[in-house]
């Protein structure tokens, strides 16, 4: 069985190995929700310091947050250190029946996402659920993904509350005037 050690401030944990071996390796913890959405792009809820040495590893050049929240201290000191660039977009996620995500938000998020100079950019809400399902599912259909696997791939996330966002999806029409010059080879 691995035997845990740690300290008060340790942001990982160190494991030793079975089998009498003194080897220790480092655990990675990723942030909540956390996936490959394409080449370049991860998705994922809010980071937080537990998640920092996973995120270096990643070598971000881009954190994009979709959040009325403002950056905690932790957060924006990393992104600071790490020379990462951030898109913060102010946006509330779908509450029926009055609060609707701006479909000119998520054009202009998407701009950002298709741009290969942000790459490789983490996209994140507070639980990298429905906001950023809602983004990722309006990048799918650019893919030309099928409504039936962006709406699979978004209940994989979301789980619950998932009608309004799906209607989001679907009606999306926002032209995204991305540059074709530094487009990813993936659209």
């Amino acid at each position: 069985m691995a035997s845990e050690s740690s300290t008060n401030n340790s942001i990982t944990s160190t494991h030793t190995l079975p089998n009498n071996s003194d080897e220790e390796v480092k655990v990675m913890v990723p942030p909540l929700n956390f996936a490959m959405v394409a080449p370049g792009v991860y998705r994922s809820g809010h980071p937080n310091r537990k998640n920092f040495p996973f995120l270096k590893k990643l070598k971000l050049k881009s954190i994009m947050c979709l959040s009325s929240d403002e950056f905690n201290e932790e957060l924006s000191q990393f992104v600071k250190d790490q020379n990462i660039q951030i898109f913060h977009y102010k946006i509330d996620g779908n509450k029926e029946p009055f609060i609707e995500i701006e479909q000119k938000e998520i054009s202009n998020a998407l701009v950002k996402v298709l741009d290969i100079r942000n790459h490789p950019v983490l996209i994140h809400c507070n639980k990298g659920k429905h906001r950023i399902g809602c983004l990722v599912g309006c990048l799918r259909k650019l893919q030309k993904w099928s409504l039936t696997s962006i709406f699979h791939e978004y209940r994989r996330f979301a789980v619950t509350k998932v009608l309004a966002d799906q209607e989001f999806i679907e009606i999306f029409s926002e032209h995204v005037p991305y540059n074709p010059d530094f487009k990813p080879d993936w659209l």
